[in-house]
């Protein structure tokens, strides 16, 4: 014998089916957005292209317009031999040290920031490689959406099958975001140091890697206790990783 109805009163069978069919297909539309992601949009034209403008940089331009401000993106493209070799490996280490290693996901990485996550009681921690930062910033906006770190995923999965290291590292110093509409390196050594992408100083990338994160609220240039201390920590391992550095200081 059925006990009592918690709601009070049974939805009539034919509402009960319409019910489980609005669901079933809410479902479905949502495998159906997430799934296409494994074909689509095509990533190959990245190999040889660059490209001229990204998901985030038009987003910051919705931004702009909604504030009313008449402001443009600044953005420079440079080859990945005309970076300062201390860029590269200061953005490596502070934001993927396994990048040369893993296939587009750091599970370790990913761990620990989960547990950091846990302990905060909120999703603050990253954990994403810079393969899927990349994704993040060529089709999609700045949001901790469940469904939008899959597909981030799933791209980032396809950009590791189509791309070389090296490509994606190019792509990613010249897409990321230094400064309230400032994108790529070369762009950003000029605006904080008044310098190229191939003349930065070990100290200069060291600060200008810290800041990936955050850098609408952490200035390079006008380094806060923290932007000093972490960049001070990161050329200390640059130095443990190279004998040009280790002379030099």
């Amino acid at each position: 014998m059925r006990g009592p109805d918690p709601l009070g009163k049974r939805l009539p069978r034919t509402w009960r089916a319409r019910v489980g069919l609005v669901l079933g297909l809410l479902l479905l539309a949502g495998a159906l957005d997430v799934g296409r992601y494994l074909v689509w949009p095509d990533v190959s034209w990245l190999k040889k292209e660059n490209p001229r403008t990204t998901a985030f940089m038009e987003y910051r331009k919705a931004q702009w317009a909604e504030q009313g401000k008449a402001r443009k993106i600044e953005h420079e493209w440079v080859s990945l031999g005309r970076i300062s070799p201390w860029l590269v490996s200061a953005v490596t280490i502070s934001e993927d040290d396994r990048f040369w290693e893993h296939e587009g996901f750091d599970l370790e990485g990913m761990e620990e920031a989960l547990k950091k996550d846990l302990a905060r009681g909120r999703l603050a921690a990253g954990g994403s490689t810079i393969t899927q930062q990349l994704a993040k910033n060529l089709w999609f906006e700045p949001d901790k959406n469940p469904v939008r770190k899959l597909k981030e995923a799933i791209m980032a999965w396809r950009l590791e099958q189509a791309l070389s290291k090296r490509r994606i590292l190019e792509l990613y110093l010249n897409v990321a975001e230094w400064g309230d509409g400032v994108f790529g390196i070369a762009a950003a050594a000029r605006r904080h140091f008044h310098t190229t992408a191939a003349d930065l100083a070990p100290d200069q990338a060291a600060r200008l890697a810290v800041v990936l994160p955050s850098p609408l609220r952490m200035d390079p240039a006008r380094p806060s206790r923290y932007v000093e201390q972490r960049s001070r920590v990161i050329l200390q391992r640059m130095a443990r990783r190279s004998p040009a550095l280790r002379e030099a200081h």
